[in-house]
């Protein structure tokens, strides 16, 4: 798969720049004026697993929610339920309050965009695009003019003649989405659809697809397993674990607060340290003391027994300091910032960010003082 896709063709601020002028009947003002989408109490079982453990979760008109975890949480059966695929053995599925968990996928009106492009090969891009506005007996005038100008806001108007095998795998996404969007969706379903395509490749096509969708305020539900893409593209992120939501926000409050320890630690990198429960409450909240220093204690943590307090690489200081709680086992450079390895007394391994300047008085051997400002912090029963 070539690993640059838009060699030679459009960029993607072409692309977007196109997006502008383009409108068809149904996105002005966003898609159908949006839709809501909720899901109740949904279940499904597989023989002894249980997918989905009455999930819920509400979308309203227009956004763009990401179901973010780990293989086997849950997340594609729900968005095969939501589509009609797959059939939930409890629960039910409302688009703009109807509820259509009866409804066969054919009759849902939505738009769907698979991991694996699942293009017609011998159809042109064009052909392609213009595929389900056939199904819908669009006219041959009318449904060419919408697929190439679908073609043309994704940046492919030059490749409207060619065929899959000619194109890239990004260029192909590319035209699947088009075509996902030439029904004029009331809902897109996108599913995991840019972890088959290289790091450059994703980027570009995340940033156009957040594009278009507000552009035309089509109400997105996106799975993925990758946080970068769920944080950078969705308004909502739902953190999934065992069919069950762990806690849905924003991107921001999602890694700045998370809710449970699970989604501390799968969203971004995140410290545990050990801790002690107690000490002198700090504006008539609860703490917990970390590295010799006394905290507040998020609200929710536990209130007894062995305790972990989890804290991100950027939210710990490091100076370098000859009688310090710690030794440099590490360093790796990511650009601006450079993430230091320490040991702590006792074999704690933590991660520090510090700019990269200051990291380079922080060589492997040297011996630093390890600190936290007074914020809260997430508190989590010890592992093991």
């Amino acid at each position: 798969m070539p690993t640059n896709e838009l060699a030679g063709n459009e960029t993607t601020a072409d692309a977007t720049q196109s997006a502008k002028g383009v409108t068809w009947a149904g996105s002005a003002g966003g898609a159908h004026g949006g839709t809501s989408v909720s899901l109740r109490s949904l279940t499904r079982t597989f023989g002894a697993t249980r997918a989905l453990d009455a999930m819920s979760l509400d979308i309203a008109p227009g956004e763009l929610v990401a179901l973010l975890g780990p293989s086997g949480c849950g997340k594609t059966t729900a968005l095969r339920i939501v589509a009609g695929f797959e059939f939930a053995d409890a629960g039910e599925v409302l688009i703009d309050g109807r509820d259509v968990s009866g409804v066969p996928a054919s009759k849902r009106d939505m738009g769907m965009v698979f991991q694996s492009y699942s293009l017609f090969p011998n159809m042109s891009a064009l052909d392609n695009v213009a595929f389900g506005l056939r199904m819908r007996k669009v006219g041959s005038g009318d449904r060419r003019k919408r697929a190439a100008d679908l073609l043309d806001m994704v940046g492919l108007a030059p490749q409207a003649g060619q065929f899959p095998h000619q194109l890239s795998g990004g260029q192909q996404q590319r035209v699947a989405l088009a075509r996902a969007l030439a029904i004029e969706p009331r809902v897109l379903l996108l599913d995991e659809p840019l972890s088959a395509l290289d790091a450059k490749v994703r980027l570009q096509l995340r940033e156009q697809i957040r594009t278009l969708q507000q552009r035309l305020g089509t109400t997105t539900l996106f799975v993925t397993h990758d946080q970068e893409e769920a944080l950078s593209m969705a308004d909502r992120v739902g953190v999934m674990r065992t069919g069950r939501l762990e806690q849905v926000a924003d991107p921001a409050e999602l890694y700045s607060r998370p809710a449970t320890a699970f989604v501390a630690e799968f969203v971004g990198t995140m410290n545990r340290l050990p801790a002690e429960l107690g000490g002198q409450p700090v504006n008539g909240a609860s703490t917990v003391t970390v590295l010799g220093t006394t905290v507040p204690a998020q609200p929710g943590g536990p209130d007894s027994g062995p305790v972990d307090a989890l804290i991100r690489p950027e939210n710990l200081t490091v100076k370098a300091a000859e009688d310090g709680n710690g030794i440099v086992t590490n360093r790796t450079f990511l650009g601006a910032v450079t993430r230091v390895a320490v040991r702590l007394s006792g074999d704690t391994e933590v991660s520090v960010d510090v700019s990269s300047a200051v990291a380079l008085e922080m060589a492997p051997g040297t011996a630093v003082e390890v600190g936290l400002p007074s914020a809260p912090v997430l508190v989590t029963s010890r592992a093991g």
